[in-house]
């Protein structure tokens, strides 16, 4: 399948061993490919931020408007399994599907409102790094229940 799904986050990821894992995990993710995007983090504030994450989008989907789900403690909450037959229904959208993780200040309200969806990762607050590890993480698990593979059990 050519098909890929986008992790758009502001900031770079900045710890060899964080590093490492991602690189295997997203070795590891296939069905369909994700590819990870990194948005220079700004300072200003993060309304700026919003603004860099839209245009950053628009390059990712320059002809239409692809499928946003912004990661927020105020998102909708799932199982492992709740979010692999979820993300099916995305892999299956004729839009582009990107993820995004906002910087540390969260997301702008005018960002948040140019998203269709809006998923938690827990209730829990985690660091940025730890964030990214787990949607990455949790999207390979995803794919390994679509494929009954042993990873989930």
């Amino acid at each position: 399948m050519s098909r890929q799904i986008y992790l758009l986050v502001v900031g770079k990821l900045k710890d060899s061993h964080f590093e490492a894992i991602e690189k295997d995990f997203l070795k590891r993710i296939n069905s369909p490919e994700l590819v990870v995007q990194e948005v220079k983090a700004s300072a200003e504030n993060k309304e700026a931020e919003g603004e860099a994450l839209i245009k950053k989008i628009k390059e990712l989907s320059p002809s239409n408007q692809p499928h946003l789900i912004a990661l927020s403690e105020w998102g909708k909450k799932m199982t492992s399994v709740e979010f692999a037959e979820w993300t099916q229904g995305l892999i299956e959208k004729p839009q582009k599907v990107i993820f995004v993780i906002a910087g540390a200040e969260g997301f702008s309200d005018s960002f948040l409102k140019s998203c269709q969806e809006k998923i938690s990762l827990s209730a829990l607050t985690f660091p940025h790094k730890f964030a990214r590890l787990l949607i990455i993480e949790q999207l390979y698990r995803a794919q390994t229940i679509r494929l009954k593979h042993p990873y989930h059990n």
